[in-house]
């Protein structure tokens, strides 16, 4: 197979695999409406400036706790298996992308679950779901690329922590300031730059996997 047809085959194993058991989704939905219902209950009703902050720190968690465990839930010997028959840019990028779709479905879920338990703001709807959906893949680059390197080192959080946090504050800043434009109803020129850096983050951050997991693979 080429590399396409493996990201595709092992994209389409992990999907079956979750389909399977529902019991790790079901989590992290139940954990991003508690949170919101949570959050609601606590201050009712807040400015601007705190529910986009707020939607974006249970983004933030929901990630960690959605994409920490992707590579920590293939046992050594599975992994010894995948050596002997695919690629393994091919399995970094397949985590990527499985990890894309998961996050795009949390995050179309917790952005409904938010603008609907609390008042939504926002003035330009389409700019502020872009913002999310980039996030979205943006958090599935980072965190995969990151719990790589983790699961090398025994599954240290310590070490996952370390590493994502030169990224994602950089990452979180611009999303920020991106969604508070759409929050804001700025005009969408003035948002170039803003998506410009993301897609930028989501490209450095993909080809860096692809370059560094096979010298992991090795070890």
């Amino acid at each position: 197979m080429n590399f396409l047809e493996q990201v595709k085959v092992l994209v389409i194993k992990d999907i079956m695999l979750e389909c399977r058991s529902k019991a790790a989704i079901n989590s992290i939905l139940l954990y991003v409406v508690s949170t919101v219902f949570v959050c609601y209950q606590a201050f009712k009703s807040v400015d601007t400036l705190v529910w986009n902050a707020l939607f974006w720190i249970i983004l933030l968690f929901a990630s960690i706790t959605a994409i920490s465990r992707g590579f920590t839930q293939e046992t050594q010997h599975r992994y010894l298996y995948y050596y002997s028959l695919v690629n393994p840019k091919a399995l970094v990028f397949s985590k990527i992308v499985y990890n894309a779709i998961l996050m795009t479905i949390i995050s179309g879920t917790a952005f409904v679950v938010y603008g609907t338990i609390f008042k939504s703001p926002i003035e330009d709807l389409l700019l502020y779901f872009t913002a999310v959906m980039l996030g979205a893949i943006s958090f599935s680059s980072v965190f995969t690329m990151v719990s790589g390197i983790s699961a090398k080192t025994g599954s240290n959080s310590t070490i996952m922590a370390i590493l994502s946090f030169p990224v994602i504050i950089p990452l979180l800043i611009v999303l920020i300031k991106l969604s508070l434009h759409a929050i804001q109803g700025v005009e969408r020129a003035a948002s170039t730059s803003e998506l410009f850096v993301l897609i930028a983050i989501n490209v450095i951050t993909i080809a860096i996997s692809l370059l560094l997991f096979p010298y992991l693979w090795r070890d």
